[in-house]
């Protein structure tokens, strides 16, 4: 194996969530793939088409020359647009189609997997013409894959995989984004702290500190007298932070303390995902 020991985890957390999915598929009927999903405007047949259209990407394939429908009310960027190209050619594939073709790129990934040998450095090209480091662009690629699956899980009534090697790569991904949610998007005071304290599959307690300047920083030491905390479990927060459920849909899974002006800011702003 060549692969570089900082990118292994993301390889890891990808075959996981990628087997896993497969899994899901193998007993579907046919209707079963028109389900709807918490991905707005997605089936189940459309979240698997992503996931093949994003590794066919990481593969470095060419892109479908392919015309997307007006009326997809869903679509609203271009960002969306461009993600939906790869869905809009696979909807009318077939459940045989649709497993053997996801089957297919898995092999190809995991052959390219095992000879990867670029430094995690390494630019490489991502969405829409952007450039980021092949340890961005796995880790990235890690998140989607995971997050998917859960998509796939919660359509098909089949819960798991919460404390998966995904499920901890995307809690880092969306730790990650905190400080921008609270002090950019937020506008949490200066000086001030905010706390999340998150329990379930995957659990911790974080604190978001807005300095002088207005900058947020993460840390792990606990904050007294923050202005605001929020008590969630795992699965909620990453329904939350992905953009499936709206802060008032899992009220009851919720709890605030502190400023409720700012609650409800952090909780606005609290979808991450494009």
């Amino acid at each position: 194996m060549s692969l570089h020991p900082t990118l292994q985890p993301y390889a890891d957390a990808w075959t996981h969530s990628v087997e896993a999915i497969s899994e899901l598929l193998q007993p579907l009927a046919e209707a079963e793939w028109n389900r709807r999903t918490p991905c707005p405007g997605w089936s189940v047949r459309d979240v698997v088409s992503h996931v093949i259209g994003l590794d066919c990407e990481m593969l470095g394939d060419p892109r479908p020359i392919h015309t997307l429908p007006r009326d997809l009310f869903h679509v609203t960027n271009d960002h969306q647009r461009y993600m939906e190209m790869q869905v809009d050619v696979r909807r009318h594939h077939t459940a045989p189609e649709m497993t053997s073709e996801l089957e297919y790129v898995v092999i190809r990934r995991t052959r390219q997997l095992r000879n990867e040998s670029r430094d995690p450095g390494t630019k490489v090209r991502g969405p829409l013409g952007t450039e980021l480091t092949l340890e961005e662009s796995m880790r990235r690629h890690a998140f989607d894959v995971w997050v998917h699956e859960q998509d796939l899980r919660t359509a098909l009534g089949r819960p798991g995989n919460l404390d998966s090697p995904g499920a901890h790569v995307a809690r880092d991904v969306l730790l990650g984004e905190l400080p921008r949610v609270v002090a950019e998007d937020a506008q949490a005071p200066r000086s001030s702290a905010v706390v999340f304290d998150v329990h379930g599959p995957v659990e911790f307690l974080r604190t978001i500190r807005v300095d002088i300047q207005g900058r947020g920083t993460l840390e792990t030491a606990p904050a007294l007298g923050p202005a605001a905390t929020l008590t969630l479990d795992w699965e909620t927060y990453v329904r939350l932070a992905c953009g499936r459920v709206t802060p008032e849909s899992v009220s009851d899974r919720l709890k605030t303390e502190g400023d409720p002006e700012l609650t409800a800011a952090i909780l606005h702003n609290f979808t991450v995902t494009k």
